[in-house]
């Protein structure tokens, strides 16, 4: 249960002007990890619950948009591990659909990025979709920097090894 001042109705106000700035971009980074967009809506309602009840001191960060990111990697990390969250999945068009040129290109991205293993695939997501740096990610993730390089470099080789053929595949010049 939340202290008294994460009732106070500013705060209130306050968390969820935050959480509706940063909501789509914590979706699209979520869906990133995990494949499917109703688990990633998941992950990142998660992310708020536990972010709203610690509030007080999330809001006082240096950057409260970064810890919100921490927590939603920390939600995907401990859903592969606990098993909590198991959802089939099933094969939809992103809400945003991409011009149909970049569609195959897209979703072979994205099959591919489900293969990798759920730290690895947090690894790349984090390093290369998100920009942050090995220390960055390294904290976050609660891992080493080495490791943070060493999965960055294994994700990225089987990355382009499942993408070999796409950008040859039929269609391109």
């Amino acid at each position: 249960m939340g202290s008294r001042s994460a009732e106070h109705p500013d705060t209130r106000e306050e968390f969820r002007e935050f959480a509706v700035a940063s909501q789509s971009h914590l979706r699209r980074s979520a869906y990133l990890l995990c494949g499917d967009w109703h688990f990633a809506e998941d992950l990142v309602q998660i992310a708020f619950d536990r972010i709203y009840r610690h509030w007080n001191r999330v809001r006082d960060a240096d950057n409260p948009g970064a810890y919100a990111r921490h927590v939603v990697y920390r939600c995907f990390l401990d859903s592969k591990r606990k098993s909590r969250l198991d959802t089939v999945p099933v094969e939809h068009l992103p809400e945003n659909p991409a011009p149909p040129e970049h569609t195959e290109t897209r979703l072979a991205v994205l099959d591919a990025l489900k293969c990798l293993p759920p730290r690895t695939r947090a690894v790349v997501v984090l390093r290369y979709w998100e920009d942050l740096s090995v220390e960055q990610t390294a904290g976050i993730l609660d891992i080493s920097q080495g490791s943070v390089k060493s999965m960055a470099s294994r994700g990225l080789a089987l990355l382009r090894t499942s993408l070999a053929g796409v950008a040859d595949g039929p269609g391109r010049s």
